[in-house]
């Protein structure tokens, strides 16, 4: 297959993630004290999409973020608010003039790479006076979920080094020997996570997304887990990227068909997956009419 296709804007794609973590917590609950995420019905692992995205946006930062083109918008500690005052400063319009709104929203797309593959809500808070509308992104994913439920872990860990010099020991312990502090890791050991996800050529041609971009958030899905190490995430890795391209815009199969056709199951014998080799990845390609599958990973 050419590499025009699966990069091709004018087509609508349709993918398949798989991506494990070992001894790792690959998206920490709030709400749940940073456990990894799980449905509480069936205790399957899962991942959000926004996880997912926050992912890309550092790569494309990390490699493309010096171009102009190439700005992230929802950006680590950033405010929202600066990256919309430039736009109105960039097509010479006034807080709160609406008649500029248009053009505002149009040069977030164009220098904005999330804002472009992604969407945004541009309003802002009332009174600020930036308003770039709402951007739907011809790039959207499910939340990934695991294939086997999972097992969340929550570890004490301990430093033995004080916060200050006044403080002490308690009086049941060793002057030498006290814990400074005790602390918390929570992990799962092992998950294989599945998400979905799609491109629709129709918001992709009202944001003005090219083959580039397109090419590198294929780039992005495979290498963004080396640049997200962290003692937290344990070991993650992507293990499959399936790519379904269709031969015009509106598609020539049912995206739910076509994701059937990539099977995750696990091995006979194996109760309790701890790696890759666990499972067997059986992938349907008969029959694909209209329809190119392009293994990216896998």
């Amino acid at each position: 297959m050419s590499v025009e296709n699966y990069v091709d804007p004018n087509k609508r794609h349709d993918f398949i993630l798989l991506f494990d973590v070992t001894d790792g917590n690959p998206n920490g609950d709030p709400d749940a004290g940073n456990l990894p995420r799980v449905d509480p019905e069936t205790m399957h692992g899962m991942v959000t999409d926004v996880c997912l995205k926050r992912k890309v946006r550092n790569w494309v930062d990390a490699t493309c973020g010096q171009e102009e083109r190439y700005k992230i918008f929802v950006e680590n500690r950033g405010y929202l608010v600066d990256h919309k005052r430039r736009a109105y400063e960039a097509v010479n319009a006034k807080a709160g003039d609406d008649k500029k709104i248009d053009e505002a929203q149009a040069w977030m797309c164009s220098n904005y790479y999330d804002v472009r593959m992604f969407g945004a809500v541009l309003v802002g808070k009332k009174g600020e006076g930036y308003n770039c509308g709402q951007v739907r992104g011809p790039v959207q994913m499910t939340f990934a979920r695991s294939i086997d439920p999972v097992t969340p872990l929550d570890l004490a860990i301990t430093r033995v080094a004080l916060e200050n010099p006044g403080d002490k020991p308690r009086e049941d312990e060793d002057e030498k020997a006290t814990t400074g502090t005790i602390g918390r890791k929570t992990l799962v050991p092992y998950g294989l996570y599945k998400g979905f996800g799609f491109f629709t050529p129709h918001f992709a041609q009202k944001t003005s997304v090219s083959g580039e971009d397109l090419a590198l958030f294929w780039s992005a899905m495979r290498q963004m887990w080396d640049l997200d190490r962290s003692a937290s995430r344990g070991m993650m890795a992507c293990r499959g990227l399936y790519v379904f391209t269709h031969e015009n815009g509106l598609g020539n199969a049912p995206a739910h068909q076509l994701f059937d056709r990539v099977q995750v199951r696990r091995k006979n014998g194996v109760d309790a997956p701890r790696q890759f080799t666990d499972y067997t990845v059986a992938v349907d390609e008969k029959a694909l009419d209209g329809v190119t599958l392009t293994k990216l990973v896998g």
